[in-house]
């Protein structure tokens, strides 16, 4: 399936982009998402009357990106209590909701999908890097500190 992208999408393509994805993709996620349109000669047309104000949305998108990006790296570590047993293992885990709502907590706009744990959730005690996706071109490492609940209080 043929579509032109309304929209920079990470490892897909740019602004203006042809790009050929399977079918389920494109009618599933990309068009109803407002993402991309059929390549059809007229839509083509119509993207290139279009792309000033697509590409000035999305100089407004990365900007807000860039300001929530601030706020978060102004905040510094985030401290997050929770059950530790010996040796420093976790009672469970931290994910990444729970990381999203200390963020929140905290004062900053944050979504749980914006988290990023590829290594899964954190099951141990102590300072960790996690990735946050703010925006397509926008990715910051923020740290969290994981402490037992019992010295906490």
């Amino acid at each position: 399936m043929e579509l032109i992208l309304l929209e920079k999408v990470e490892n897909l393509g740019k602004i203006g982009d042809v790009v050929n994805v399977k079918s389920g993709f494109g009618r599933n996620y990309l068009v109803p998402k407002g993402k991309a349109q059929p390549a059809t000669p007229e839509n083509m047309k119509l993207l290139e009357s279009r792309r000033a104000e697509l590409e000035a949305v999305e100089a407004e998108e990365l900007k807000a990106a860039q300001i929530r990006a601030d706020k978060i790296a102004a905040l510094g570590a985030i401290t997050i209590a929770t059950k530790v047993g010996e040796e420093g293992k976790l009672f469970g885990s931290i994910g990444n909701i729970d990381i999203a709502d200390a963020f929140v907590a905290a004062g900053a706009e944050l979504e749980r999908s914006e988290v990023r744990l590829p290594e899964g959730p954190l099951r141990t005690a102590g300072e960790h890097d996690v990735a946050v996706h703010l925006h397509t071109d926008l990715n910051i490492i923020v740290k969290i500190n994981i402490v037992d609940e019992a010295v906490e209080a």
